[in-house]
C-alpha cells in the first residue's frame, strides 16, 4: 500500500474520444479529479454514419499531446509533478489504443515514472468507486460501446461475468437505429431525443431472449425487426414522417429497456446468491447516459432493495479520469508495467469464462 499522496496522469484513446486527466490520490486511498480533458471526434465521423478507425487513429495521434498539456496545466501542475502514468492499453480500435500507449510509454521513459496499462472496461467498472466510494462487492452493468456485461466486481482485479450480450451491444444497436432512420451520430442521444415524443406501443418489437433463462442478451434481432418496420412504412407511404421516426425510436428504446430490466432482475438474484453482502448495483458506460434506461434500471434495483448508482454523465462516456483512477488503484497494489506494454484490441475482464462473442487470432473478444 502506498503511504503517501501521489498524482496520476491518465490517457484514453480507445475509440473516438481523445482524453487525458490528472487525479490526486490521498494517503487514505481516496482520489480526486483535478482535471479531465476530452476531445471528441463527432464532427470528423458525421458524414460516415459511424466511427472510421483510420480517421480516429489519425486524430488521436494529433491530439493526445494537446490533451496531456491541458490536463497537467489546468490544476497548475507540471509534468514533473506527475507520479504515475496510466493509459488504456485495450480493448479498442488498435490504431487508437496505440496513441495512448505510445504516448504514455514515452512520458514514463522520459520522466522516469511508473507506467501502468489499464483495461478500458475496468476503468468503466471501477468508476463508481471513484465517484461514490461504494464498497466491494457490487453488481456492475457495463454498457460501453460494443460491450454489455453484468459483472460481479469483487476487487480492482476481480471481475466475474454473470451475463452479457451474445451479439450486438445496446450502444451498437442505438447507432444502427440512428443510421437506419437518418439521425445524427452518435445514435444514443439522437434516438433518446426522438423517443421522448413517440408512442412506445405503436410497433410491436421483439424482446429477444426473455423466453430463455439466464442473463445473456441479444439485440441483433431487434434491429432486424426495426429495419423491416421502416421498410414497410417506406413502401406503404413513400417515406417516413416525423411521427413514424418518433414512434419507432420510442418502441425500440422501450424494448431495450424491457430486456435490460428483466435481465438485471435476474442478474441481481444470481449476484446475491454468491455475494449476499452486496448492496449496490452500478451502471457505467456510454448507454448509462440514457435517462430512460437509468430510470428503468433504478426501479428494478428499488424492487430488490438494492442501492443504485450511476456516474455523472461526463464520466459515463469515454474519459481519462476513469483510466487514471484504475491505474492509481493498481499502483497502490504494486502492479506496474514496463516498456514492453503493448496495445491489445481484445482484453476480456473475466478470463475464466468462455468468450461471449467468440475469439480469434487476437484472443477472446469479450
Amino acid at each position: 500500500m502506498i503511504d503517501k499522496e501521489f498524482h496520476v496522469l491518465g490517457l484514453e484513446s480507445s475509440c473516438d474520444d481523445t482524453a487525458a486527466a490528472v487525479l490526486r490520490f490521498e494517503t487514505s486511498g481516496r482520489a480526486h479529479i483535478l482535471s479531465s480533458v476530452v476531445m471528441g471526434q463527432n464532427a470528423l465521423h458525421a458524414a460516415y454514419g459511424g466511427v472510421v478507425p483510420e480517421i480516429a487513429a489519425r486524430a488521436h495521434s494529433e491530439r493526445i499531446d494537446l490533451c496531456v498539456e491541458q490536463a497537467v496545466k489546468l490544476p497548475g501542475l507540471q509534468l514533473k509533478d506527475v507520479d504515475v502514468i496510466a493509459a488504456t492499453s485495450g480493448p479498442g480500435l488498435i490504431g487508437g489504443v496505440l496513441s495512448a500507449v505510445m504516448c504514455a510509454k514515452g512520458l514514463a521513459k522520459g520522466l522516469g515514472k511508473p507506467l501502468i496499462g489499464v483495461n478500458h472496461l475496468a476503468g468503466h467498472a471501477l468508476t463508481p468507486r471513484l465517484t461514490d466510494d461504494i464498497a466491494f462487492p457490487y453488481l456492475m452493468l457495463l454498457v460501453s460501446g460494443g460491450h454489455c456485461q453484468f459483472l460481479a466486481v469483487k476487487g480492482p482485479n476481480d471481475f466475474s461475468r454473470i451475463g452479457g450480450t451474445i451479439d450486438d451491444a445496446p450502444g451498437e444497436a442505438f447507432d444502427t437505429v440512428a443510421r437506419l432512420l437518418g439521425l445524427p451520430q452518435p445514435g444514443g442521444p439522437s434516438v433518446e431525443q426522438w423517443a421522448k415524443t413517440g408512442d412506445p406501443n405503436r410497433f410491436k418489437f421483439p424482446r429477444p431472449l426473455l423466453d430463455r433463462s439466464g442473463c445473456d442478451m441479444s439485440f441483433s434481432g431487434l434491429k432486424t425487426a426495426l429495419l423491416r418496420t421502416r421498410d414497410a412504412l417506406v413502401d406503404a407511404q413513400g417515406g417516413l414522417y416525423d411521427i413514424d421516426i418518433a414512434d419507432i425510436c420510442s418502441g425500440f428504446q422501450t424494448a431495450v429497456g424491457d430486456v435490460m430490466a428483466e435481465k438485471l432482475s435476474r442478474a441481481i438474484k444470481e449476484f446475491l446468491a454468491v455475494s449476499p453482502m452486496g448492496q449496490t448495483v452500478a451502471i457505467a458506460g456510454g448507454v448509462a447516459a440514457n435517462d430512460y434506461l437509468r430510470g428503468r434500471l433504478a426501479a428494478i434495483c428499488s424492487n430488490h432493495h438494492m442501492s443504485f448508482t450511476a456516474p455523472p454523465l461526463a464520466l459515463c462516456t469515454d474519459n481519462a479520469a476513469m483510466i487514471a483512477y484504475a491505474g492509481g488503484t493498481l499502483y497502490q497494489l504494486g502492479q506496474v508495467d514496463d516498456q514492453r506494454l503493448s496495445a491489445r484490441p481484445r482484453w476480456p475482464l473475466d478470463v475464466a469464462q468462455p468468450a461471449l462473442l467468440g475469439g480469434g487470432k487476437k484472443g477472446a473478444k469479450a
